[in-house]
């Protein structure tokens, strides 16, 4: 498999090496779909700029970026192209290996079921192959590489590329079952961002299955755990954030950071929820409605965690898709992370339900998107409510795509556990419904 990963990345690398040497790279890296105020490389050089005339860069209302994001571009922003080519890589290759060795324990798993006759005789054809596993791993880091949300991130400077390695490296080290290095990197990207703060829930599952600690509230490993994983995490958050005011020299990140990204002042345009509502929004409604929006991202941790609770890397890829959805300046980079794990899914198509509807959907709004911004900026023929209707359409797109994943990844468990072919009492088939 070194082989095909090899090739795979050389055409990545060369896709984005071309780019960044066509005429379409200003284009891209002005376009709101790919780039927030949060992640827009002009920030960063203005960032920059200030921080070069030794003032802070956060004095004004331009840099929103973490300390340590602008401290790196300090030292390396004449090789900008190439770190941006390097995270996408290093995000593809921890996607890579965190899902080969996934496959690896589903495969164990499985055999063990199947060796101790747990699963019905009908559903046997419900049983993964290894051959059919075995491509995965690359099917991920292709679907992750050549994606044109990734594609266009890379090429914009995004530092949304960056988030994503950070989250990547903390799948791989959770998949690995490395607790200190999932606690740094989860520790890492909630510093990046807040909301990977939500991941939390799936790595501490995943690691106490790991080390067979039972999910049961009497039991003192289970909160020894916790209190040991939670230790780690905010012990490395606090020597992040002390690391980012020595850097600085003040606190002045803090509210232009984390203040930025939940008080939402800036009402740019872009694939998100935020921008139009908070546009039309009486000021005084504002603070209540803010809560109710920004508390989506963190609502549906708890009932996605009970629910999940035996599968904690599907529940990885729900809260990702629930960020992505829900955050208030997401960009296609996001979306193209959780995209990614589509393939460690492919034996749930089966029990897909609307997955035609819901492609043609989300390709048609890709489309529509500059032709709309076009019509509305450009031309004035049109206004800011067809652009929102464009941008609701495509995260109704993506909110149907989630739940029918989720669908059909509890059909399928249903059927492992009472059989594939589902009989009512007087012996006629049964229909089987999600409530």
């Amino acid at each position: 498999m070194a082989a095909p990963l090899t090739l795979l990345l050389l055409v990545a690398v060369t896709i984005r090496a071309a780019l960044f040497r066509s005429s379409l790279s200003e284009l891209i890296a002005e376009r709101v779909e790919v780039v927030s105020p949060l992640t827009a490389w002009k920030r960063v050089i203005e960032g920059l700029a200030l921080l070069d005339l030794g003032v802070s860069p956060y004095s004004g209302d331009v840099f929103h970026e973490t300390p340590l994001i602008i401290y790196l571009f300090h030292f390396v922003v004449d090789y900008a192209e190439i770190t941006f080519m390097l995270a996408d890589v290093i995000t593809a290759v921890a996607l890579y290996l965190a899902v080969k060795d996934y496959n690896k324990q589903v495969f164990r798993k499985q055999k063990f079921a199947l060796e101790a006759d747990r699963y019905p005789l009908d559903c046997l054809e419900l049983i993964r192959s290894p051959k059919e596993m075995y491509y995965i791993p690359l099917k991920v880091a292709m679907f992750y590489l050549l994606n044109p949300f990734t594609i266009l991130s890379c090429v914009a400077k995004s530092t949304c590329g960056l988030n994503n390695a950070v989250i990547a490296l903390f799948i791989l080290s959770t998949i690995k079952g490395n607790v200190l290095l999932s606690a740094i990197f989860l520790s890492l990207a909630t510093y990046q961002s807040i909301y990977p703060l939500t991941l939390c829930a799936p790595a501490l599952l995943y690691l106490m299955q790991r080390q067979y600690i039972p999910v049961n509230f009497r039991r003192a490993s289970f909160w020894w755990f916790i209190v040991q994983y939670a230790f780690m995490y905010l012990g490395s958050l606090f020597v992040i954030i002390c690391l980012s005011f020595f850097l600085l020299g003040s606190w002045d990140y803090l509210p232009s950071v984390y203040g930025f990204i939940l008080s939402v002042p800036d009402l740019t345009p872009n694939i998100g929820l935020f921008w139009y509502f908070f546009a039309e929004m009486f000021e005084h409604f504002r603070l209540f409605f803010l809560c109710v929006f920004q508390i989506n991202v963190f609502f549906y941790t708890i009932p996605l965690s009970i629910k999940l609770k035996e599968h904690p890397v599907f529940l990885i890829f729900m809260q990702l898709a629930v960020i992505s959805i829900f955050k208030s300046y997401p960009t296609v980079g996001d979306i193209a992370l959780y995209l990614a794990f589509l393939p460690v899914w492919s034996h749930l198509h089966r029990f897909l339900r609307n997955i035609f509807l819901v492609s043609c959907v989300l390709l048609a709004c890709s489309a529509l998107f500059p032709v709309l911004w076009h019509l509305w900026i450009y031309a004035g023929s049109a206004n800011s409510n067809f652009y929102y209707a464009i941008t609701l359409l495509f995260n109704v797109a993506q909110i149907l795509l989630v739940s029918d994943y989720f669908y059909a990844f509890l059909r399928r468990e249903h059927h492992l556990t009472y059989g594939l072919y589902l009989k009512r009492k007087d012996g006629s088939e049964a229909t089987l419904v999600l409530k």
